[in-house]
């Protein structure tokens, strides 16, 4: 098959490359942006990789620069596919409310895909990465579709949450730093979502983790499921409510590591600090 990446720009990273890369979506309509770690491993043959959601603001950049993830990643041979966050650009730029607040609209696709106008016609990130991105990047750079996990953060937790319990078998593991674990009882979620899904509150149980938890007949990751989340993270009271999906993990029997950390704040610092513990359980499921 051709490339269907535009390589924007590429770098030597812990003998391996880190690439930014571009593509014209056909589920988003327009170019999309991501960035991508190939561990030195890849040059020998398929690699297993770990798909990284970003939050509220973030781009395809922040992981790769932020993250301190490249060194422990070509140490253990896992790829790292980091996405933007929405679709940008002058076609989206316009819409009313697109750039009118940090958290709704361009920075915050929240990973799902809307169904109200005028959000509908762009904002398909779900789509975008399930039916797309990820087809599209396992088979051009040799990682092995079999071997896939998921993590991210605040934002792109709720979206790592979301999607591996919403496409069961597609990802082997599965972790988040800070995740908005209960959406559809927070500020955030409630404006995203009465924005992007509109108001029936029935249709936005379907892209809450507790809920989506709760449903389950079984536990869909017997190997665990890891989460970190900061005690001094501004945002932990009002919006992401951790507290709901331990319930809902213990509810279904689902195994959860929630782990909470005294002084850490909702940043990449404490991103940093434990980016090493996620990747190794990352690994460890995906040699499994």
């Amino acid at each position: 098959m051709s490339n269907p990446f535009r390589t924007l720009s590429e770098h030597a990273c812990f003998g391996g490359i880190q690439r930014f890369l571009e593509h014209d979506s056909s589920e988003i309509g327009l170019p999309m942006r991501l960035a991508l770690y190939l561990p030195p491993q890849a040059a020998s043959g398929p690699v297993p990789a770990v798909l990284y959601l970003a939050g509220l603001t973030c781009n395809e950049e922040t992981f790769a620069i932020k993250a301190g993830a490249q060194r422990m990643a070509a140490e253990l041979g896992l790829a790292l596919i980091a996405p933007d966050t929405s679709p940008r650009g002058a076609a989206v730029e316009g819409l009313p409310g697109a750039t009118a607040s940090w958290d709704f609209g361009i920075g915050a696709g929240f990973y799902l895909d809307a169904t109200q106008a005028p959000w509908s016609k762009h904002w398909r990130m779900e789509s975008w990465l399930m039916n797309e991105l990820l087809p599209l990047t396992t088979a051009q750079f040799g990682i092995d579709a079999s071997r896939l996990g998921i993590f991210g953060h605040s934002m792109g937790g709720h979206g790592a949450l979301t999607l591996a319990l919403r496409h069961p078998g597609r990802f082997r593991s599965l972790s988040a730093f800070a995740p908005i674990s209960a959406p559809t009882q927070c500020p955030w979620g409630e404006k995203a979502f009465t924005g992007y899904l509109g108001p029936d509150r029935d249709a936005w149980a379907a892209h809450d983790a507790s809920a989506l938890m709760c449903s389950q007949e079984s536990a869909p990751y017997p190997s665990g499921i890891l989460v970190d989340q900061g005690l001094a993270d501004k945002f932990l009271a009002e919006q992401l409510h951790p507290e709901q999906f331990e319930a809902a993990c213990r509810q279904v029997g689902q195994a959860l590591t929630l782990r909470r950390h005294e002084g850490y704040d909702h940043g990449y610092f404490f991103i940093q600090s434990f980016m090493a513990d996620h990747l190794a359980h990352h690994a460890r499921v995906l040699a499994g």
